[in-house]
């Protein structure tokens, strides 16, 4: 049996070494119920896939983890902490980064600018010392640029550093804002769709890569993605979500094989 799956296929309940908790999270939005009773946790250094059909509550929850939606009922703690207690620009402060659905990149600015953009989320210094160009700001300023030069690195983005981000490729783009993502180190990554939108070769690099940037910073990944082959390569844990419950938790060989999984995507028990 694998390590940490229960004889029925399941993971067990309890994490106790977990990074990211949802505890019986609901989300309403007038009478249309988003989330309904949802748990489960994350493990440090570990990657969840998140599954489910469009409009099972993936994207409700992520906003719930980033603090743009307030859940109606449940609570989710980072590091033990309620996130619920947390305002929304401390998220990035605290380690959390999230790549977006749709690109959400500053077409009209360079590679390297998109990039810097990332770690000034968590740059010190206020307003008057950046506005009279203080030495603080000056240091803080050579420490983003510093940043952003080993994240394009990083990220095999040396060739388009100084070209505007709008010019570029699609799959360049989302290399793009992984790399502005990792600019504020941070513990918990959540990926929301990242291989939307690229072809084959494209997607086999991004399972890759998405494992190496784990092995080699430590981070938690939560991901929302339709591409099941990816999903079920690259993850130690996948949760299934539909109309908002969770219907399976655990390894990717046990949640393919769950009954309610096959049923949510196939209309039928296999």
């Amino acid at each position: 049996m694998p390590p940490g799956e229960m004889a029925n296929g399941l993971a067990p309940g309890a994490r106790p070494d977990a990074l990211l908790s949802v505890e019986g999270v609901s989300v309403r939005f007038g009478g249309v119920i988003a989330l309904d009773d949802v748990s489960f946790r994350v493990a440090r250094g570990q990657i969840c896939g998140l599954i489910g059909p469009n409009g099972a509550g993936k994207t409700t929850l992520f906003n719930c983890i980033s603090r743009l939606y307030q859940p109606s009922a449940g609570d989710i703690r980072y590091e033990g902490r309620p996130l619920s207690k947390v305002r929304v620009h401390e998220i990035a402060e605290l380690g959390v980064a999230r790549t977006f659905q749709n690109l959400a990149l500053f077409s009209t600015m360079t590679v390297r600018e998109n990039v810097a953009v990332g770690a000034h989320a968590c740059a010190r210094g206020g307003f008057l010392a950046n506005a009279f160009s203080s030495p603080q700001a000056r240091r803080a300023e050579r420490e983003i640029a510093a940043v952003a030069d080993a994240l394009i690195e990083e990220c095999r983005l040396q060739h388009v550093a100084d070209r505007y981000v709008g010019e570029l490729p699609f799959g360049v783009k989302k290399r793009v804002e992984l790399a502005r993502a990792l600019a504020i180190s941070p513990k918990l990554l959540l990926l929301d769709e990242p291989a939307a939108g690229l072809n084959h070769e494209e997607v086999d690099a991004l399972a890759s890569e998405i494992v190496r940037m784990r092995d080699r910073r430590g981070l938690s990944v939560l991901l929302v993605e339709h591409h099941m082959n990816l999903v079920m390569r690259i993850s130690d844990q996948v949760v299934a979500l539909d109309f908002g419950r969770v219907i399976a938790d655990g390894t990717p060989s046990a949640v393919r094989a769950h009954p309610d999984v096959i049923r949510a995507y196939l209309g039928s028990a296999a």
